[in-house]
This record gives C-alpha cells, sequence and structure tokens, in this order.
C-alpha cells in the first residue's frame, strides 16, 4: 500500500452537499477500478472513500463525499482541503474490482454516492473496450441527486451496451423513470439474475438489504462484489 500526498486541483458542489474533488498525486499511483483510497486525517484516524474515476484515466484521483450538514465525517477531511489545499491519503484498497476475466454481463446497483464506484467501473469497461452489457441503476431519494445521470445518459450512446435506469424514491411531478427502493426496481426488471456479476456501492444498511433480496433470488455469494460485504 501506497501512502501519498496528493494536491487539491478541484472542488466543486455537484448538487446539493455533494461535493466532486480532484487531486493530483505528487507521486504515481497503482490502483484498480472499483478500489478505494484512505484519507489520514490521524494514525488512529483514517477515512475511506471510493476512487470514482479509472486508473486508465490516470494522473488524478477523483472522489465524491456526500457532506450534509451536522455530518463531521466527510465534512472534517472537505475543511482540511480547504484549509490546507492537500491530503496525505493511502491506496489501494478493497477487493471489489472488475471480474475482467469473467464473460457474464455485469448489473451494477447503487445508491447516492455509490454511483462514484459505479462510475470508475464503467470508465474502465468503455477505455478497455470490453463490451460486455453493463446495466447501472443508481437509487437516489430526490432527483436532483442524480448528479452525473446527463453523462451517464451521454455514454449509453458511446457505448450502446450500456443501459441506465435511475431510480427515484421521492420523484417530482411528471417523472416519467423507475419510483421506490433501487433495490425492488431490480427485481421487477429481472426474471433471473443468476447469470449475471453484480456489483453493489452505498449505505452498509442499503447493501445488506441488497444481498438478503438477491439470496432469495438465487444468487450466490459468487456473483455478488461490494466492498461493504467485507465488514457486514
Amino acid at each position: 500500500m501506497q501512502r501519498i500526498i496528493c494536491t487539491l486541483v478541484a472542488l466543486h458542489e455537484c448538487a446539493t452537499h455533494i461535493w466532486h474533488v480532484r487531486l493530483k498525486p505528487q507521486q504515481a499511483v497503482s490502483y484498480k477500478a472499483g478500489q478505494y483510497l484512505q484519507v489520514v486525517m490521524g494514525e488512529k484516524d483514517k477515512r475511506p472513500f471510493t476512487i470514482a474515476n479509472s486508473p486508465t484515466r490516470n494522473g488524478y484521483l477523483e472522489l465524491q463525499i456526500g457532506a450534509p450538514p451536522g455530518a463531521p465525517y466527510p465534512g472534517e477531511v472537505l475543511d482540511r482541503l480547504r484549509e490546507a489545499g492537500e491530503l496525505t491519503v493511502e491506496l489501494p484498497l478493497g477487493k471489489a474490482t472488475l471480474r475482467e476475466e469473467s464473460q457474464r454481463p455485469i448489473l451494477l446497483i447503487v445508491g447516492g454516492t455509490g454511483y462514484s464506484y459505479a462510475r470508475a467501473l464503467l470508465q474502465y469497461l468503455m477505455d478497455t473496450g470490453l463490451n460486455r452489457p453493463a446495466h447501472l441503476y443508481w437509487g437516489v431519494r430526490h432527483a436532483e441527486q442524480l448528479y452525473e445521470g446527463q453523462e451517464v445518459l451521454e455514454w449509453t450512446g458511446e457505448f450502446p451496451s450500456l443501459t441506465f435506469v435511475p431510480v427515484v424514491e421521492q420523484p417530482p411531478v411528471g417523472w416519467q423513470g423507475k419510483t421506490g427502493l433501487v433495490h425492488e426496481a431490480v427485481l421487477a426488471d429481472f426474471a433471473r439474475l443468476d447469470q449475471y456479476d453484480i456489483y453493489v456501492a452505498g449505505r452498509f444498511e442499503m447493501a445488506a438489504v441488497v444481498r438478503e433480496s438477491l439470496r432469495l433470488r438465487g444468487v450466490s455469494a459468487e456473483q455478488l462484489f461490494g466492498d461493504a460485504y467485507q465488514f457486514i
């Protein structure tokens, strides 16, 4: 594992209380799509965040951080960035990387800023020409939290094997897409899931519900990938 200092290049709010961070490592880094890093706030205080860009788009490390008011865990990281202009990070971490040797189609089930995990995997698929069918189901509470939804729609034009399904819990008037919980939308759309590699990212509570729901649908542990499953 590497420990490196990263300089802040860009920080902007891409949706309410969701921040996109671009960092420039002070030395070359090596990681796989789907891995995460730890921000070193102290020797006993290391905070994990998914690397939101594929290593094929290296030179920078990108993060997507949800930091609502009153949430010190992510808020203090952003405060340090603003004050110091740099972070010390450790990487790479995580085993929920893309199974490149597999020929199965891919199903990505993500909630909120868990999209950053899917983003890195999809960038890698596009950049390396791995033309496997991929379905992205992105669940949010409010439609404005689909902060890069337009970019994903553009990717579907460049990457015909990609299907994008946004799912909104509390849809606005006139919403034409899927509503409710993201895993319920998946279960409604797929009669069988035993032929897919399934990647999951989101809050631990969400990941646990998704795992149990998929288990009841016949999905084995060997098909299911997500960093949350190392801890729950």
